[in-house]
């Protein structure tokens, strides 16, 4: 559902990725430089106050859903857990030009990046088909590179979508209640690569979370950043608990799926894993 007025103001959500960032810090889903972060909103934004210099760029593909509408994107090589000190260092500013194939990039004289994430291209992709299909004026994604979920993603059987979700939703109530539709496994794919973004796309349209194989997740949400961080949060949760499980002998059992599905009877939980 589309944001209504009155709009958030800028300075509300470049605080809202810096929140976002550093938590995921503190979950240690971004270590050094990994992870990145956008947020689009399809109202007119002013950038200048913050993000004064201001050049034409070449968009890696083209988003004619996103004209007129301004992205706040993390710099490549960017630590998320540094965006909450100095947001106008690590984020640059872009207002899509009609017909979505360049952009008015706005940064600060203080920028600390020659350029865009590496990972532009999927998180463009990702707003412009979610944007296209659902007509919603705000959209976050987060990638981050969590270590549970990561692990779990190199052992062949957690390739298998329905397997990782029966085992990492589980452990708590509160997990098919946040991720109803569990998270979505796409395979070892090349970072940055044309086929992660197409990958990415088509798993997000039937997922708000995508595990990369062997490399991390992509988040998605339309209501905020941060709810977007707590949806990585979550799925790390989950499969921490299924991390903890593997290393005690698989001890324990968890919800079993008639525990799972009373739970989402109780609460209107539409889901299609249990």
């Amino acid at each position: 559902m589309p944001v209504g007025p009155p709009y958030p103001e800028l300075d509300e959500l470049i605080t809202s990725i810096g929140e976002a960032g550093h938590r995921l810090s503190e979950i240690e889903a971004s270590e050094g430089s990994a992870g990145n972060i956008s947020v689009f909103q399809g109202w007119a934004v002013d950038p200048r106050r913050r993000f004064p210099i201001v050049e034409t760029i070449e968009l890696p593909n083209a988003v004619p859903d996103l004209a007129h509408g301004t992205l706040l994107v993390t710099g490549s090589g960017r630590r998320l857990r540094e965006i909450i000190q100095n947001p106008a260092a690590n984020l640059g500013c872009v207002v899509v030009d009609e017909g979505g194939h360049t952009g008015q990039l706005y940064a600060s004289p203080h920028r600390l990046f020659t350029r865009l994430t590496s990972e532009f291209n999927s998180h463009l992709a990702v707003h412009q088909d979610q944007v296209h299909s659902t007509g919603t004026n705000f959209h976050a994604v987060i990638h981050a590179q969590p270590l549970y979920l990561t692990y779990l993603s190199h052992i062949a059987r957690y390739q298998d979508e329905q397997y990782f979700n029966r085992h990492i939703l589980r452990w708590q109530p509160e997990m098919i209640i946040n991720l109803p539709e569990g998270v979505g496994v796409v395979p070892f794919l090349i970072p940055g690569s044309l086929s992660l973004e197409a990958a990415s796309v088509e798993s997000l349209r039937h997922h708000r979370v995508a595990l990369w194989s062997k490399h991390g997740v992509v988040a998605r949400s339309d209501a905020s950043v941060k709810r977007a961080a707590d949806r990585v949060e979550y799925a790390e949760t989950g499969a921490r608990y299924e991390y903890m499980n593997l290393v005690n002998h698989e001890a324990g059992d968890g919800l079993t799926p008639e525990e799972i599905c009373s739970i989402c009877r109780t609460f209107s939980v539409q889901q299609a894993i249990f």
